[in-house]
């Protein structure tokens, strides 16, 4: 048995998760009734994804802010400038993607159970809400903006502490992050489980019926990670930007992909930081920052499933009601992680704009939760991927800038 577990950890993580996917695959198709306890391992991941990603931000964001000393300067402006164009340019390159190339939607049931929000305020309401939001529940909720704003302040209010209780949360941050890595090796078993759930539930025909609108929303995925997130790049350093883009979409991007949690690849884009010689003062709150709020992938989303909604019930969209679509698309993305369902349960927001029935955008949900198997770990692949790369782009453009100077 030791013999075996040396043999199996001895294969690369996404080897063995490409593994753990085929027998998924292969369970849900030969012998579903016999196998059902595959589904198990899923729903174990996914609970433990849950149970440490929140505990995770709060003590790494923590640890970070406290470490800074009051002299260090970080680029935190720069990288937060990066995070709000690639969201917005991400609805933007939605809304032209959807008129380029229009879908329309077999819609059906299954989202009568969530509840989205009724208007713009209301957004902004709960984000609000959410900011201020008891620290313990906003553990026990996962609410990561709440987590966020409690880690900051705490860290800015104990970096005066003695150093013996800043060592302490840096074991406990240290030790969190350990768990993740954990968790993460078991990814192989939770993944084969949730593949297996997602084909004996719906069939690859689900997958397969709305092909069209799955191409579309990860092609132009694709398109920002490798076309316009490049060329952004491109504008900051001023040199080839794809030998970095290829490098955190290889370890950053898969493993988001495969744990579908940009919370619980924290660790993953912290040891990228750091092998890619990164200032550790500034990506070591940048990456947590970036898990809350750089969501350009659900930018996409919002706007790509709205577009589709509009065409299926022949919307006419005029051109400002489509800039409009996209500011609002990116807004709601930057705030999804404060707002219960994620990007999926802000489309009825967007589809208000549109003058889209309720019941008709709750349809859309459910279709977005039937491709979610694909659509949602791209969008976490591009979330994750990007939060290194502009953390990256931002240093090196500093980096250039002082060279320059001096």
């Amino acid at each position: 048995m030791k013999n075996i577990i040396v043999k199996w950890t001895e294969i690369s993580l996404v080897g063995r998760i490409l593994a753990g996917i085929i027998i998924g695959v292969l369970f849900a198709v030969t012998i579903p009734d016999y196998t059902q306890w595959v589904a198990l391992f899923g729903s174990l991941f996914v609970s433990a994804l849950k149970a440490v990603a929140p505990i995770l931000v709060l003590f790494l964001v923590m640890h970070a802010v406290s470490n800074h000393g009051s002299g260090k300067k970080t680029n935190m402006k720069s990288i937060l400038g990066l995070y709000i164009i690639a969201t917005l340019t991400a609805g933007v390159v939605g809304v032209i993607a959807s008129f380029l190339f229009p879908v329309t939607l077999t819609l059906t049931e299954g989202a009568s159970d969530v509840a989205p929000p009724s208007g713009i305020l209301e957004v902004f309401q709960t984000l609000l809400f959410n900011v201020v939001d008891n620290p313990v529940n906003a553990l026990l909720n996962a609410n990561y903006l709440g987590i966020l704003i409690w880690a900051l302040l705490l860290g800015f209010l104990l970096r005066k502490a003695a150093d013996t209780t800043k060592t302490a949360i840096a074991n406990i941050s240290e030790a969190i992050t350990t768990l993740v890595k954990w968790v993460i090796e078991l990814a192989p078993f939770g993944i084969m489980g949730l593949v297996f759930t997602a084909i004996s539930t719906n069939g690859i025909q689900a997958l397969a019926e709305y092909g069209q609108l799955l191409i579309l929303l990860l092609g132009s995925i694709f398109f920002v990670a490798f076309i316009v997130n490049p060329l952004i790049a491109f504008i900051y350093i001023r040199k080839n930007p794809y030998p970095l883009v290829w490098r955190t979409v290889k370890e950053s991007g898969l493993t988001a992909f495969f744990t579908r949690s940009s919370a619980a690849n924290i660790p993953v884009n912290l040891n990228l930081c750091k092998k890619l010689g990164l200032d550790e003062d500034t990506y070591s709150v940048s990456i947590p920052l970036g898990a809350t709020i750089n969501m350009a992938g659900a930018a996409l989303t919002i706007s790509v499933l709205t577009l589709a909604a509009a065409n299926t019930l022949d919307v006419q969209v005029d051109i400002w009601t489509a800039i409009i679509l996209m500011v609002v698309s990116a807004v709601s993305a930057a705030g999804a992680s404060g707002v219960a369902g994620g990007s999926l349960l802000l489309i009825p927001l967007a589809c208000s704009l549109l003058g889209i029935p309720s019941d008709i955008a709750m349809q859309v949900i459910g279709v977005g939760f039937v491709i979610s198997v694909l659509q949602d770990s791209t969008e976490t692949a591009l979330n994750s991927s990007s939060d290194v790369l502009f953390t990256a782009v931002a240093d090196i453009a500093k980096k250039r800038k002082d060279a320059k100077v001096n």
